[in-house]
This record gives structure tokens, sequence and C-alpha cells, in this order.
């Protein structure tokens, strides 16, 4: 049996053949991952996003269904619907692309708020209720979502309740001169993609999930995140982050530390997903990196 460091090493290695020079992203997406968090990969059109999406879901061995959220999507196009049997009399429900281990949101945020929220009670409570009756999703089961910037034409901005239900926000932006050189030179990333194998399953995964809750946390690191929350709070340029915020956050420093093959949580693991945690959720205000750096120089280290 593997051990933690090295199948997260497996994963990370197989992920960077498909999306060059984005090492730093790809942690923060497995992090994410391993912290059972749902992620949304916000960027322009045409680096990577949905590529990585396919790519994590290949490297874990997870079952993966696409929606590619449009204006005219309906809620029922993500969940399901009964369909009447004129032979037996009765409905049976079809089941839609959300029963997943791992679905792709594509571009979420061009579908209208009614459609955005077939995925609240999916993303909050793994399960789907439909017709007075709650079904179960797929363990474990994760959303990634792509979203293009909000000033593009066709995109409706996802509400303050559907961004808190994304534990970590990841931007790819541009590749390097040398990264992008080598996608000229290389093989398509879709036929890339397609050849990928599963380096871990399900319940390599599970397995790697429970190895994050048992990351030790200090009494003085739990001091540390607070005090970040509570900056976030008493500040009123800031949109206070909630308790779900500050739970998230811990997650991620945990699963960070384990990527980095630490046994115990430290402030910088905590700076580093520090960002990709909380910044969608305080740009309602004042938001971008400017705001999440003056929110880590104000509070200082334990």
């Amino acid at each position: 049996m593997n051990s933690p460091a090295r199948d997260i090493a497996t994963v990370l290695s197989q992920l960077n053949r498909v999306i060059l020079g984005k090492d730093h992203q790809i942690r923060l997406c497995v992090a994410c991952l391993l912290a059972r968090g749902h992620l949304l990969i916000e960027d322009i059109p045409g680096v990577g996003k949905t590529t990585l999406a396919h790519a994590l879901a290949r490297t874990l061995g997870l079952s993966f269904q696409r929606v590619q959220f449009t204006s005219d999507l309906l809620p029922a196009d993500v969940l399901g619907v009964s369909i009447y049997d004129r032979e037996t009399g009765k409905f049976h429900f079809q089941h839609g692309p959300i029963f997943a281990q791992l679905v792709l949101a594509d571009e979420i945020n061009r579908a209208s708020p009614k459609a955005q929220s077939a995925l609240l009670e999916a993303m909050e409570e793994h399960q789907v209720t439909l017709d007075g009756q709650s079904m179960p999703l797929p363990e474990p089961f994760f959303v990634i979502a792509t979203q293009n910037p909000q000033d593009q034409v066709g995109t409706f901005p996802l509400p303050e309740s559907q961004l808190d239900r994304f534990l970590m926000r990841v931007q790819l932006g541009y590749p390097a001169a040398a990264a992008e050189r080598e996608l000229l030179r290389g093989i398509d990333r879709r036929d890339l993609v397609n050849s990928l194998e599963p380096v871990i399953g399900a319940d390599v995964l599970s397995a790697l999930q429970q190895h994050v809750l048992d990351v030790h946390v200090a009494p003085a690191l739990l001091d540390y995140v607070q005090a970040l929350v509570a900056h976030t709070r008493n500040t009123s340029a800031l949109t206070g982050l909630s308790p779900r915020a500050a739970i998230g956050l811990l997650r991620a420093a945990r699963a960070w530390a384990l990527i980095a093959g630490r046994d115990a949580v430290i402030p910088e693991h905590v700076q580093e997903v520090f960002a990709s945690v909380v910044e969608h959720r305080m740009r309602q205000r004042d938001s971008g990196p400017a705001a999440v750096a003056r929110v880590l120089e104000a509070v200082p280290i334990p």
C-alpha cells in the first residue's frame, strides 16, 4: 500500500503533464478535493479550465458527468425528471448528470439563477430532493464549476449563497512562455486527457481525505485562524467570513499540509490557501489580491 505522500505525488505528476506550468494552482485544486470541498475555476476562455476538470476526474478514477450551462438550461436538465411509463402506469425517475462522483458545471455563470440553484442542495447535503423524495448522491461527490469573468457578455453573477458552497476559487492565468511553447509543439491536450489512466481510485481518495482530518492543529494555529476571520468581520470594507468559511479555511490548510508532507498545520499553510478560500466570499465589497494581502498583513502570526 502506497503512502499518502506517494499517492499525492503521483496525482500531481500526472496533472502537471496535462496543465503545464501551473503547479501551484494544481496543488490548490487537489487540496480542495482532499478537503472534501467543491471547486470553482474562474478565468477567460481557453486557458485550460475544462481540461483540468477532465484530467482530475480521470486521474482520480471517479465517475464523471459534464453539464454545459446555458441560458435555457432547466433544473431538470441537471437533476433529472420523472417519466410516465404507459405500460406500467407508473412514473420512473430518469437520473440527471448530477448523479456522478465528479460533476463538471461548465460555464456555470452562463445559466440563469434558477438553473444555478439546482446545485445548492446537492453541494451542501450530497442529496437531491425531487417530488418529495430525497435521493443520496454517490460518494465521494464533487462539483467542479468553471466560470468566465463577469464582465463578459452573457453571464449571470453567482449569488453569495452559491459562491459560499465552493470551498476554493482558483484562477489559472496565462501560461509562461516556455510552457506555452511546449503546448504549441506538443500533442493536443484533449487527446492527452483521453489517454490518461486513473492513478488512484475512490477508495484511496477517501483514505487520503481521512488523513487530512488526522493532520494536527495546535491551539495557537486555531487562534491565528480565528484572528483572521475576526479581522474580516471587524473591517467595514470587507464582507465578514462566516463560520462555514472558517471551517473550510482550516480544512484546506490541513490538506495543504498533507500535500507538503507535514503532519501538522503551520501558519504558512493557512496563508497559502487563504486567498483561494476567502477571496470569492469577500468580493461583493472589496475583492482581489490587495484585500487579501491587507488581511494577512494586519493579523500577526503567533
